[in-house]
């Protein structure tokens, strides 16, 4: 070994240490090119920041992070132009693991003018290391701003590393990484650029890949959501747009604005104009992308509510406390303002724009499924969301709205009513709206996937209770029908008590009803109880508990007429016609499609002999 060559054993426990780095600490050895470009800007930043005080310090013009590959000696160089590091700071830096340069260089910042403070990345002291996951060496050669003098740190990674002099003609540090046999997707030049897109596009330092010898820009470098609102064209947000969440169309709503006080970030988001291709079902965490000083962290930081994942875009900021990888966040009062304060300003928006019409259908025909989760979910917004949800309705064409319905009530209504089903052509000439039409009583018309669950959480909006028209005992003695009542057969009593009798266990209970007009019978769920709806996907869940339904009956319709006086021996038959038929009108099958069909076709037979 040459003389000038100095070996020293870390200053840590780095056998056990550098493996938990290498093994433990990162989910993704992809990290490590982030980790090193975040190391490298952060130099820089410093060099231009004591570049204020000493010219020595002054930062070339042209100066960039360079990533160099070459596949023949299977190494790859990363370079910066930044403040460099003296031998005594490769000791300290790069020789003592968990010590970060960065981080003790911040704390002679908290004097400095706001204006000229850099925005530096690394806290922790371990990113650096982080290249042992795919180098089985790595050389650092070194030469701090303001020096003559160069020196190289070398290490395998095992416990020492070795200090040597050597030659760097310009102040700032080179990486050599010697890549492991499983590494070689590190020598692809296109490989690097997307890694370099993913994590580190918008740093302020220009990051360059060599490619073919020449020297090619891989980050945009300028991060438009730090850019004043008056400073960016349309054409610039549409295509940021495009590129964060790789759409074709034009975005509904833009939301660029800069949050500062006690808490500060920038936040540049996007509702999108269309559905996305993938459903938003598959994934139901949002996506939005968070950033630590322009640096990328992660897209799963759900700074929105699963009920907003159709919104896209990206928050940065200043502070925010990471985990020593920088992968994960911390569970701290910060994050929590800052989703609150983000989501606050996402509904504040929808809302305005709900208020002056500015195409909302458009959006609630994309996204207003994924909307109505939050009232579900969010028991705190359930009142900011409830306005903006948008229906179908039996009284009025187009969409409508809770606040609208409530306009429209009839004197006397007490309750806001709903239908929920599956089939939303099927609810406008379901035979449960008839008695509601026939008196002039609105009903908004539900068929999303997520509508059999969130009425019940709402409960009620402008003191009005929200009722589903399935569930037993409502009570529209107090609106007449247009019209006027038909009069009803006698003997029903009897009638429905035998009906009753005949069906069983299959019905909890059969009943006349005053709330069918063309319809012989009808279904309903007890009172107190699950609608009809709910009933159904519990079944289909395989959850036992579902009560059987209540069969209705017409007692003016001509064939329950025909049916009371018809033989007792008819009855068992007849009876489980009706309950077929009831369950038919509300998009059930026939308990018995089969046994059903025979005895229509028997019907028809017999009518047309007659």
């Amino acid at each position: 070994m040459s003389e000038t060559i100095e070996r020293h054993a870390f200053g840590a426990e780095v056998g056990r240490l550098l493996d938990l780095v290498v093994h433990a600490l990162y989910s993704d050895r992809e990290i490590f090119l982030r980790e090193l470009v975040a190391n490298a800007a952060d130099a820089m930043d410093r060099r231009r920041f004591e570049a204020l005080t000493s010219a020595a310090s002054a930062l070339p013009a042209d100066a960039k992070v360079r990533i160099a590959p070459d596949k023949a000696a299977r190494t790859l160089t990363v370079s910066d132009a930044g403040i460099g590091m003296a031998k005594e700071d490769l000791a300290q830096n790069l020789g003592t693991i968990a010590r970060s340069g960065t981080r003790a260089f911040s704390q002679t910042l908290e004097s400095a003018n706001a204006e000229d403070r850099p925005s530096l990345i690394g806290q922790f002291g371990v990113g650096f290391y982080s290249a042992f996951m795919v180098a089985d060496r790595v050389t650092v050669t070194s030469r701090r701003a303001g020096s003559d003098e160069a020196w190289t740190w070398a290490s395998e990674g095992q416990g020492s590393y070795t200090l040597e002099k050597a030659e760097r003609a310009e102040p700032g540090t080179d990486i050599v990484l010697h890549l492991k046999e499983d590494a070689d997707e590190y020598l692809e030049p296109y490989r690097l650029d997307h890694l370099v897109r993913k994590w580190a596009d918008f740093i302020t330092v220009p990051v360059a890949i060599v490619r073919e010898g020449k020297d090619e820009a891989a980050n945009q470098g300028s991060a438009l959501w730090r850019k004043p609102k008056s400073e960016v064209t349309e054409e610039q947000y549409a295509e940021f747009y495009r590129s964060v969440g790789m759409n074709f169309d034009k975005p509904w709503a833009t939301l660029h604005w800069r949050a500062e006080g006690q808490l500060e970030f920038s936040a540049l988001l996007f509702v999108p104009g269309m559905k996305p291709f993938q459903a938003l079902d598959n994934d139901r965490q949002s996506k939005v992308r968070l950033h630590v000083r322009r640096m990328f962290i992660t897209d799963e930081a759900e700074l929105l509510p699963a009920w907003l994942r159709f919104v896209q875009g990206v928050v940065d900021t200043e502070d925010l406390p990471l985990n020593v990888s920088r992968e994960m966040l911390q569970s701290t009062p910060a994050l929590a303002r800052i989703r609150r304060a983000v989501t606050g300003r996402v509904v504040s928006e929808l809302t305005s724009r709900a208020k002056k019409g500015e195409d909302y259908e458009t959006f609630w025909e994309n996204f207003g499924p994924v909307l109505k989760e939050g009232i579900y979910e969010d028991h705190e917004r359930r009142g900011e969301i409830a306005p903006l949800l948008r229906f179908r309705s039996s009284a009025v064409e187009g969409w409508t709205s809770l606040p609208d319905y409530v306009s429209r009530m009839k004197d006397g209504q007490e309750a806001i009513y709903y239908l929920v089903a599956d089939d939303a052509e099927a609810l406008k000439s379901s035979a449960q709206l008839e008695g509601f039409r026939a008196r002039g009583l609105e009903v908004l018309l539900l068929s999303d996937h997520v509508d059999a669950f969130w009425p019940e959480q709402l409960g009620t909006f402008e003191e009005k209770p929200l009722r589903s028209i399935t569930q037993g005992g409502l009570d529209l003695s107090k609106f007449a029908p247009e019209g006027g009542e038909a009069e009803a057969v006698e003997g029903i009593d009897a009638f429905v008590a035998a009906v009753k009798a005949a069906l069983g266990a299959e019905v909890s209970d059969v009943r006349v009803t005053d709330r069918l007009v063309d319809s012989a019978v009808v279904l309903s769920a007890g009172t107190g109880g699950p609608d009809l709806q709910m009933q159904r996907l519990m079944r289909r869940a395989g959850r036992g508990g579902a009560a059987q339904p209540v069969l209705e009956i017409n007692p003016r319709h001509p064939l329950i007429r025909a049916l009371a006086g018809a033989p007792e021996s008819d009855l068992p038959a007849s009876a489980g016609t009706l309950l077929d038929l009831a369950r038919i009108q509300d998009g059930d099958s026939p308990r018995d499609p089969a046994a059903f069909a025979r005895t229509v076709a028997a019907a028809l037979a017999a009518a047309r002999g007659a």
